[in-house]
C-alpha cells in the first residue's frame, strides 16, 4: 500500500500498478495455502485488485493535473474495502468512506451514527491514547512521506497507515488484522491472567482471566500490584477483587516496546527465617518487606544489633537505625523502586549500645511474599569514632588558629593600654587622686592578658616555659586563690606528701590544671561539700596498664582531686576530656575546662585519669614524672671585651607596625636614656640602615608585619652589621619564631603584652650581654 500511494503521488502509474497487482496475487496465494496469519476470506486479495486500478484511474482522469480533486479522491476511497479517510494536519476529518464511518460506536438510543469530526474520536473506543498515536504518525508522515503503526486492541490489531498528500492533507487507512489478533484470541481462552502494556505502563490489552481476577479492565500496570511493582520472576501481591492474591510474574517481550505479562501460581511461602543456611552465614543480614517490617535476621545480625527473637515481625527499619539525614522508610522505598539501587550509608544502631554504628547496604531482592529489601550490616563503630576524632581535631585546629589570631590582636591592644598606663604612673604619686584609677587599669589589663594566655593554652599554642617546680611549695602558694574560687559552702582540704619529688613543667600551666579541676569539683556540688587535694609519691617498678594507656615504670608525683558531688555516669567518662563536651546546662560551662587540663598534662609528658560513681563523687588523678636532676645554676653573662658603655648610651632601631605600641615603646626607651629610631615596616628599617654612618646597638622588632617579616629583614641587616643585638616581640606565641630565631644570633623573644619595665629591662640586658 505504501508503494502504491507513493507511486500515485508521483504519477508513477506503472510502479503503482505493479505493486498493486503483486499485493493482490500474494494475498490470493497465501489465502489459498491457508496460512494462520492471513484472514480466511480473500480480503487482502480483493483490496489489492481494487487498488490496482487506482493508479490507472488517476492517470486517465488527471493526466494534465498534478493532484486529485476532492471529488475524485472521495470517489476513489469510497471503493476501498477497508476504512479510509482524509484529514488535515490537525487530524480533522475532511471526508471518509462508509467503512470508516462504521467504526463510530453505535448510539444507545438507536439514532443513526454521526461521522467522526476528528480521527482520534473515530478510534478512541478501540485503543488507549488515540490522540497521541494520531499526532505521532502525522508528524512522521510529514517528515518521511508515510508512516505505519500496529496498535493492539481488545479484539485484535489495528494497523494505521498514513500517507502525505498535497495541500497539507493526509490519507489514512485502518486495517483490522484478525490474524494478527490471534494472540489476543488465544489469550482470551487462557486460564492464566495475561495483559499487554507499553513502555509507559499503559495497559493495551487484558484477557478475560485478568479482568475477572481484578474485577475490571486495568488502565495502568501499577494498578495491578499491592505494593511496589514486581519484576520478572518475582512474587507479587495482586490487587484482586476478592482480596490480595500472591502470583509470580512472567514477562515476555512483545512487538515494538510492548510487554506481555502473565500471572503464574506460586508454591507455598517458605519459612520467614530463610532456613539454616541463612541463619549460619557469618555476614550480618536482615530482610525487610515493602512496608519496612523486619521479617528475618540471621544470628550474626541479631548479635550485632542485640536483637531478641521477639523483634522479628515487630520491629521496623526506622526502629533499628537512625536515618542518614532522612527517614529510613524513604530510603527503603527508593531501593524498592530502583531509585537508589546500590545505596550504602553509615548509620547509628538504635537497638544496640549507645554510640554503635554500622555500615548498612540495602539491596532489592525477590522474596517468597513479594519484593523485599536485603540489608547487609558491618560494624563501623571504630571507623565512626576515628572519623569523629578527625573531625574534632580539625575543629580544634581551626579554633587554635582563631585563638592565635585573637591573641595577637588582643596582645597588641593590651600592650598599648598597659604601656601608656605605666607611662602615666611614672608621673604620679600614690597620694594623687587618680593613682587608684591608674592601678585599676593596670590590674585589669593584666587580667585580660591572663585570659588571652588561657585561650592559647586551650589551643595548645601557649609557649611552654618548663622549670623545676617544688609541688609542695606550688600548691601552698595556690591555696589562697583556690579558697576564693570554691566559695564559703565548700571546704577545701589539702594533704601533701613531703616525699613528693620535683616536677618539670610550666608553672602557670600547672596552676591552671589545678584550678580547672577544683572548679569542676565545685560545680559538681551545688549544695556544698568537701574537696580534697592530695599529693603522693609513687614509684612503679614495671609498666602499669591503666585504661587504654600504659604508665611506664618510674617515679611519679601524683595529684589527686576528689569531690563528693553528683558523679559522672559510666557512659560519659570517655567523653569528658573532649572539647566542648559538658553535662552542665547552657550558659554554665563551655566544655573547655577538662580539655585544657588534658592538653596541658599531655604537653608536660603526664597522664590524667578519672574515676567516678554517680551519687558518690569523682576523683581525678594527674601523674607527672618526677624530675630528679638538680636545679640548673644561672649562668652569669660574660662581658665582651671592648670599650665600656653606659646603659643609657644604646641606639635602638624600633620596628613595629602598630602605631600605639610603637609610640609607647619609643617613649619608654627614651625615658631610660636610649636613642630610638622608629620604622613602621621592615622595608623602612632596611632603608635607614643603608646609611653606613648610622651606628645601631640593638634591633627591637615585631615578628609578624605586613610585607617582610621580622626575622627576614633582621637576617639581611646582620649581613652588614653582625654585632647588633636583637629583641623579637610578638603577640603570637614563641613557636611562630622558633625556627627562624635559631638562625639569628644574639636574639631573644619578648612576648606581648609587656610592661614598661619588662621592655626596658630586656633591652638593657641585651646591651649589657
Amino acid at each position: 500500500m505504501t508503494r502504491l500511494v507513493e507511486a500515485t503521488d508521483r504519477n508513477d502509474w506503472r510502479g503503482g500498478l505493479f505493486a498493486a497487482v503483486a499485493l493482490a496475487l500474494a494475498g490470493l496465494i497465501l489465502s489459498a495455502l491457508g496460512f494462520g496469519f492471513v484472514a480466511p476470506d480473500p480480503v487482502l486479495a480483493s483490496a489489492g485488485l481494487a487498488l490496482a486500478l487506482l493508479p490507472l484511474a488517476v492517470r486517465v482522469a488527471g493526466l494534465a493535473r498534478p493532484g486529485l480533486s476532492d471529488a475524485r479522491l472521495r470517489h476513489l476511497i469510497a471503493g476501498d474495502p477497508v476504512p479510509g479517510l482524509v484529514t488535515d494536519r490537525q487530524g480533522r476529518v475532511l471526508f471518509s468512506n462508509a467503512r470508516a464511518d462504521a467504526l463510530v460506536p453505535a448510539t444507545t438510543d438507536g439514532t443513526p451514527r454521526a461521522p467522526a469530526a476528528i480521527l482520534p474520536a473515530l478510534v478512541q473506543a478501540h485503543f488507549a491514547s488515540p490522540h497521541a498515536v494520531v499526532m505521532r504518525l502525522t508528524a512522521r508522515a510529514a517528515a518521511d512521506g508515510s508512516a505505519r503503526e500496529d496498535v493492539t486492541t481488545r479484539d485484535g490489531t489495528l494497523r494505521l497507515t498514513v500517507h502525505r498528500l498535497r495541500l497539507g492533507r493526509y490519507l489514512w487507512r485502518i486495517d483490522s488484522f484478525t490474524a494478527m489478533g490471534s494472540t489476543q484470541r488465544g489469550a482470551e481462552s487462557l486460564s492464566l491472567p495475561m495483559l499487554t502494556v507499553n513502555r509507559q505502563g499503559v495497559v493495551l490489552f487484558a484477557n478475560d482471566a485478568m479482568r475477572r481476577l481484578l474485577g475490571e479492565r486495568p488502565r495502568r500496570l501499577d494498578r495491578l500490584f499491592k505494593g511496589p511493582p514486581a519484576k520478572h520472576g518475582e512474587v507479587a501481591s495482586i490487587n484482586a477483587a476478592a482480596g490480595p492474591v500472591r502470583a509470580r510474574l512472567a514477562e515476555v517481550a512483545g512487538p515494538g516496546e510492548r510487554r506481555e505479562i502473565y500471572l503464574l501460581p506460586v508454591e507455598e511461602a517458605a519459612a520467614p527465617d530463610g532456613g539454616m543456611l541463612f541463619d549460619c552465614l557469618p555476614v550480618a543480614l536482615m530482610r525487610f518487606d515493602a512496608a519496612g517490617v523486619l521479617i528475618a535476621a540471621n544470628r550474626a545480625a541479631r548479635d550485632l544489633a542485640a536483637l531478641p527473637d521477639t523483634a522479628i515481625l515487630t520491629r521496623r527499619i526506622a526502629d533499628l537505625f537512625d536515618g542518614p539525614g532522612r527517614p529510613m522508610h524513604d530510603w527503603l522505598q527508593d531501593v524498592l523502586h530502583d531509585r537508589r539501587p546500590g545505596a550504602a550509608e553509615v548509620v547509628e544502631l538504635h537497638s544496640g549500645e549507645p554510640g554503635q554504628f554500622v555500615h548498612l547496604a540495602l539491596r532489592r531482592m525477590a522474596g517468597p511474599l513479594g519484593p523485599e529489601v536485603l540489608a547487609v550490616l558491618q560494624d563501623a563503630t571504630a571507623l565512626k569514632r576515628m572519623e569523629t576524632q578527625y573531625v574534632q581535631s580539625q575543629k580544634m585546629q581551626a579554633i587554635g588558629q582563631l585563638a592565635g589570631g585573637i591573641a595577637h590582636d588582643f596582645n597588641n591592644l593590651l600592650t598599648a593600654i598597659s604601656g601608656h598606663c605605666d607611662l602615666l604612673l611614672l608621673r604620679r604619686r600614690p597620694e594623687d587622686a587618680d593613682w587608684p584609677d591608674l592601678i585599676q587599669i593596670s590590674q585589669n589589663a593584666n587580667r585580660a592578658a591572663a585570659l588571652v594566655s588561657q585561650l592559647l593554652a586551650f589551643s595548645r599554642k601557649q609557649t611552654m616555659k618548663p622549670e623545676r617546680i617544688d609541688l609542695e611549695e606550688a600548691l601552698g602558694d595556690l591555696t589562697h586563690l583556690l579558697n576564693r574560687l570554691v566559695g564559703e559552702r565548700i571546704d577545701l582540704r589539702l594533704t601533701q606528701d613531703p616525699a613528693v619529688g620535683p616536677l618539670r613543667a610550666d608553672r602557670r600551666q600547672l596552676d591552671q590544671v589545678i584550678m580547672n579541676l577544683v572548679v569542676n569539683a565545685r560545680d559538681a556540688m551545688p549544695d556544698g561539700g568537701i574537696i580534697r587535694i592530695d599529693t603522693q609519691d609513687v614509684s612503679l617498678t614495671e609498666d602499669c596498664p591503666r585504661g587504654r594507656v600504659t604508665l611506664p615504670a618510674g617515679r611519679y608525683a601524683l595529684i589527686r582531686v576528689r569531690d563528693e558531688g553528683i558523679g559522672i555516669p559510666e557512659d560519659r567518662l570517655e567523653k569528658i576530656f573532649e572539647p566542648f563536651y559538658t553535662t552542665k546546662r547552657p550558659g554554665e560551662g563551655t566544655g573547655l575546662g577538662l580539655s585544657t587540663v588534658y592538653g596541658i598534662v599531655k604537653q608536660s609528658a603526664g597522664f590524667v585519669f578519672v574515676d567516678s560513681t554517680p551519687g558518690l563523687g569523682s576523683t581525678f588523678e594527674v601523674w607527672f614524672p618526677v624530675h630528679d636532676l638538680p636545679a640548673a645554676e644561672p649562668v652569669a653573662p660574660v662581658a665582651k671585651p671592648g670599650p665600656q658603655r653606659r646603659k643609657a648610651e644604646g641606639v635602638v632601631l624600633l620596628v613595629e607596625d602598630e602605631a600605639p605600641v610603637r609610640a609607647f615603646a619609643s617613649r619608654a626607651l627614651r625615658l631610660k636614656g636610649h636613642t630610638v629610631l622608629e620604622a613602621g615596616t621592615a622595608e623602612e628599617a632596611l632603608s635607614l640602615l643603608q646609611d653606613p654612618r648610622l651606628q645601631i646597638d640593638i634591633f627591637v622588632t615585631d615578628v609578624v608585619m605586613p610585607g617582610m617579616d621580622g626575622p627576614t629583614w633582621v637576617m639581611q641587616a646582620l649581613e652588614t652589621r653582625p654585632d647588633v643585638r636583637v629583641v623579637f616581640v610578638s603577640g603570637y606565641s614563641e613557636d611562630c619564631l622558633s625556627n627562624a630565631q635559631g638562625q639569628v644570633p644574639n636574639s631573644i623573644f619578648l612576648p606581648k603584652p609587656f610592661s614598661l619595665s619588662e621592655l626596658t629591662n630586656t633591652v638593657q640586658s641585651q646591651l649589657a650581654a
